[in-house]
């Protein structure tokens, strides 16, 4: 007889015998009745079963339950409940960052380790500046969660609630000034509705740039 040990929100869960093949995912929802995650896509393409383990976000459709024993595993459960929500949480609600709900435990996981993230220094696909990258501009907060799916399209209130909390816990110190006023308007602009997305990066934009040059030379030169 062989037995899991699972931490899930500071609780130890024993499985017995347990199929080798079956995802956290599944675990937490059939077996252990916590609900909290959610089955989206079942392929690691929607977010909706976002789970921080070991501070990581993961997909846990994609990830065996039998590989996680001894590791900390957090669920939305584990962030906050109805009577304790936390600050992104709150957030969320404040700002309308949801409609139907089904991905919101998925992206606030996923939005309580990008701020981890940001308080680290760590860069994204988009930092201009790897050793100093803003996580408060815009198009980080957009880079950073676009694993997450919402199907309802409350990217810009999504966006606000991250931000929200970016400004209050993110110390100056600890995040450089933007270096230019392009950067400056992503960080304050918080009044964006309906189909958006981020602004481009410098670098982005200095592509975009020599493109149009190239396509104006060819142009140019057809007869």
């Amino acid at each position: 007889m062989s037995t899991l040990t699972l931490t899930i929100n500071k609780q130890d869960y024993q499985l017995e015998n347990l199929d080798a093949r079956t995802t956290l995912l599944d675990v937490c929802r059939q077996h252990l009745q916590i609900t909290g995650p959610k089955k989206g896509c079942d392929h690691g393409q929607c977010g909706a079963c976002t789970m921080l383990i070991n501070g990581r976000r993961v997909n846990s459709c994609l990830t065996l339950a039998v590989m996680h024993d001894g590791d900390d595993i957090t669920t939305i459960e584990g962030i906050g409940m109805p009577k304790s929500l936390s600050a992104l949480q709150q957030a969320f609600k404040d700002n309308d960052a949801f409609q139907c709900g089904y991905c919101t435990p998925g992206q606030i996981c996923s939005a309580t380790a990008l701020i981890e993230e940001v308080k680290q220094n760590w860069p994204s696909h988009v930092s201009t500046d790897l050793k100093n990258p803003d996580g408060r501009l815009v198009q980080e907060i957009a880079e950073r969660m676009s694993g997450n799916i919402c199907r309802c399209s409350a990217y810009p209130n999504i966006i606000k609630a991250i931000s929200q909390v970016l400004e209050s816990q993110v110390s100056e110190s600890q995040v450089p000034e933007p270096s230019s006023q392009i950067a400056d308007n992503a960080v304050q602009n918080s009044s964006v509705t309906g189909i958006w997305s981020p602004p481009p990066s410098e670098a982005q934009l200095g592509k975009t740039s020599a493109n149009n040059k190239t396509a104006t030379a060819i142009t140019g030169g057809r007869s």
